[in-house]
């Protein structure tokens, strides 16, 4: 029996073949509508990454890791990001097929991996989106206070005192969940014009900020490294402190890598951009396109905004909660500090969109293999986009969204994303090995190096993530492997009949 007919090995690991995942997207009720072209995925990915990240990390981590070094910690993070970039591309043109990550691992890595990093991935997504509406929801109260509109407290949600419940994170994810059960082109459109406000307002503070550059805010620009205040003990500590006793430091060279470690979430989401290479036009050629443009675009962005914003601010003075929008307040240009703030509430709402669109896409695929229920697996008759998942998802996360604080939950996103990227640097170097003769319209240089060295870059930046993250992202792994095994491996369509897949 040939790849194209049966999997691999009828176990835990038994891989899905990239002919079976390819086949199952021509089935009709099971079938995504291909409208997305590559100026598509580069808009979605720039409309992605560029978010909280930027508007808020910057100042953070220049003042109590970097100082002006932060525009290098950027380009670290960056680095990290390319090499797991250049692993995406080859895998989301080789199988054009929703899920990213979680169907590049049933490809190469079997069945059992493919659901940890699918569950992995439903959280990574799940908490952004519900992270990202509550970051919205603040800076638009903020603008509704500058005019004189005063949400009630009760409903400004729990980072508020005296609040319970956040009624605009809440109607924000309905609204975006209707959207995309609507159609992904409409996605398109209106993440395209909110990108091109949202790239405007960080091109305004590059260009502006020029004209206030004071070169004394730049010494020094690696500030000597310091010990944290107070130092830093328990679960809070990273997790190579707690295991090799390592002590980290803020400034110096190390601080720049613990900087790129807090940076990195200002990055989350060019993978986003994989679990839409079912409903792109031409994925062999597009998805390359989109991964790396987007990633590329804001990488330049990053470093320019990092070194603006130290130049117009001495980093000991830069504001932790809106590093952008003070450091004009600081010069007394106040205009410019309302554009960044509306700038930066209109663009989290892409944000939100985005990260909607890759868990109900992870699920939508997991669904159509049976590792979930095959219910929501049904696209819908007009629209060609999974509605029926989107709907679930989209209500469950806007609640959550209503009643979520954000201070602790950014960290998991982190550790969930980096475990993705581990997963899929793997997962290239063993379909090279397994399945040589596939054809590959965008090949990862240089394989096993790249991917090799990008695992070794992530599992860096994981380990200097607390060790308390590290606890609860291995409760929910947990979780999700007693789930598979009472449902999942049970109703796996490649498990119905052996190793013969029943399709």
């Amino acid at each position: 029996m040939s790849t194209d007919q049966q999997s691999s090995d009828s176990g835990m690991f038994r891989t899905k073949t990239v002919e079976q995942s390819i086949r199952d997207t021509e089935e009709p009720e099971h079938a995504l509508k291909k409208s997305l072209s590559a100026w598509d995925l580069t808009v979605f990915g720039v409309g992605v990454i560029i978010g909280t990240g930027i508007f808020v990390l910057t100042g953070k981590v220049a003042k109590e890791n970097a100082g002006p070094a932060t525009a290098l910690a950027f380009v670290a993070a960056g680095i990290v990001c390319a090499l797991a970039a250049l692993c995406y591309a080859e895998f989301a043109s080789t199988v054009p097929v929703a899920g990213s990550a979680y169907t590049f691992a049933y490809a190469s890595l079997g069945e059992l991996p493919a659901w940890i990093i699918g569950w992995d991935l439903v959280l990574e997504f799940a908490l952004g989106t519900a992270v990202v509406a509550v970051g919205w929801s603040g800076y638009v109260r903020s603008l509704m206070d500058n005019v004189g509109w005063h949400m009630p407290a009760a409903l400004s949600g729990p980072d508020v005192p005296g609040g319970s419940f956040d009624i605009l994170a809440f109607v924000l994810v309905l609204v975006l969940t209707v959207i995309l059960v609507v159609g992904m082109k409409l996605s398109a459109r209106i993440t395209a014009i909110v990108v091109a406000i949202k790239v405007t307002v960080v091109l305004i503070v590059i260009i502006a900020g020029l004209f206030f550059i004071v070169g004394d805010n730049y010494s020094p620009f690696i500030p000597p490294a310091t010990s944290p205040p107070g130092g830093v003990s328990g679960w809070d500590a990273p997790l190579i402190q707690l295991m090799f006793g390592y002590e980290p430091t803020n400034f110096g060279v190390m601080g720049i890598f613990t900087a790129a470690s807090v940076v990195f979430f200002a990055f989350i989401g060019f993978d986003v951009v994989a679990t839409a290479a079912e409903e792109t036009k031409l994925p062999q050629r597009d998805m390359p396109r989109g991964i790396l443009g987007s990633l590329l675009i804001c990488t330049v962005l990053y470093v320019a905004v990092a070194l603006v914003v130290t130049g117009m601010q001495h980093y000991t003075q830069l504001s932790v909660s809106a590093p952008l929008a003070d450091a004009f307040k600081a010069v007394g240009h106040p205009f410019y500090a309302g554009v960044i703030s509306f700038g930066a509430a209109v663009g989290l709402t892409t944000v939100c969109l985005i990260l909607l669109l890759g868990q109900t896409r992870v699920f939508f695929a997991m669904s159509r293999d049976g590792l979930l229920p095959r219910f929501f697996s049904i696209t819908h008759p007009k629209y060609r986009t999974p509605y029926r998942p989107t709907i679930l998802l989209g209500v469950i996360i806007s609640v959550v969204a209503g009643f979520t604080s954000i201070n602790e939950l950014a960290t998991l996103v982190n550790i969930g994303t980096l475990f993705a990227f581990v997963m899929v640097a793997i997962g290239v170097m063993i379909l090279r090995r397994t399945r040589p003769d596939l054809h590959r319209a965008f090949r990862t240089p240089w394989v096993p190096y790249i991917p090799i060295l990008s695992i070794a870059a992530t599992v860096w930046l994981m380990l200097n993530l607390p060790g308390e993250t590290w606890f609860r992202f291995a409760v929910w792994m947990a979780v999700g492997i007693v789930v598979y095994f009472l449902y999942g491996r049970g109703h796996s369509r490649l498990g119905k009949v052996g190793k013969q897949a029943v399709y």
